[in-house]
């Protein structure tokens, strides 16, 4: 075989392994750029299932959540919320200072505008989201999360003093036990030659004295600040701790003592 053809025939050689090479070398980057791609474009198969996954844990968290026994203790639940010590005693003193009947006009105008509207709101948002005050704001947008905890500041201050109004309701209710009551009576001084009735309480009646001289126990003046009225502490005290075992267990205990209310 002549020199030059193999020569020729080690050239031709070379230049088929090298077409081999480049082809190989642009599969391996057609493979990549496909693989690549793959990870680019999102599968709708896959969403549909990330979005079912996330839809079953939110019911299963919501599922958790603890719910009213019965119809019966969520209606009786809003309607202890809804009347409270200002709608028995506040109301009518308010009517009868704004004019009676004629005060009636306007605020039954705004009770059907503005008042059930927003308390209907409440609860049908409260129900379909089931979160607390602070939680539903958020949920509806997280720049009103600020209307759930003021509403919760409003509530600790009315807590305040509707716990104030309990102590003296249990205070009374202790005292209650005796015969004749003590409030019924003005009580007596002694001294070595007589006995008289006290002079502030026939000046102003039994009841009046017994509220201010021995349940309140008021001080002569505002400079003086008196000592510890230990006795109406211990109501106080009772009465926050009712209302933290009412509440403890959320709506399982807070719907009983509703019920029990009535």
């Amino acid at each position: 075989m002549p020199k030059n053809s193999k020569v020729a025939k080690r050239e031709l050689d070379d230049d088929i392994i090298e077409s081999v090479k480049d082809l190989l070398s642009n599969e391996d980057s057609a493979d990549d750029a496909f693989k690549k791609s793959e990870l680019i474009v999102d599968d709708p198969e896959e969403k549909d299932m990330e979005s079912e996954e996330k839809d079953s844990e939110r019911e299963k968290n919501e599922g958790e959540r603890p719910a009213w026994s019965s119809k019966l203790q969520y209606i009786l639940a809003q309607v202890g919320f809804s009347v409270g010590l200002g709608n028995v005693w506040r109301f009518p003193y308010l009517c009868q200072k704004n004019g009676g009947g004629a005060y009636l006009i306007p605020y039954l105008v705004l009770l059907l505008i503005i008042g059930i509207p927003l308390f209907y709101l409440e609860l049908a948002v409260g129900q379909k989201i089931r979160r607390g005050s602070i939680g539903v704001w958020n949920f509806i947008s997280p720049k009103l999360g600020g209307i759930g905890y003021a509403s919760c500041v409003v509530c600790f201050f009315v807590a305040l003093y509707y716990n104030v109004i309990i102590g003296w309701s249990l205070f009374y209710f202790s005292q209650s036990f005796q015969h004749p009551l003590p409030w019924n009576e003005c009580p007596l001084v002694k001294n070595a030659s007589h006995t008289f009735v006290e002079p502030e309480c026939d000046k102003s009646s039994a009841t009046i004295y017994y509220w201010y001289r021995e349940a309140l126990n008021i001080s002569d003046s505002i400079s003086e600040s008196g000592g510890l009225n230990w006795k109406m502490t211990l109501c106080l005290l009772s009465a926050w701790v009712l209302v933290c075992l009412a509440m403890i267990k959320g709506i399982q205990s807070s719907g009983k003592v509703q019920i029990s209310r009535y």
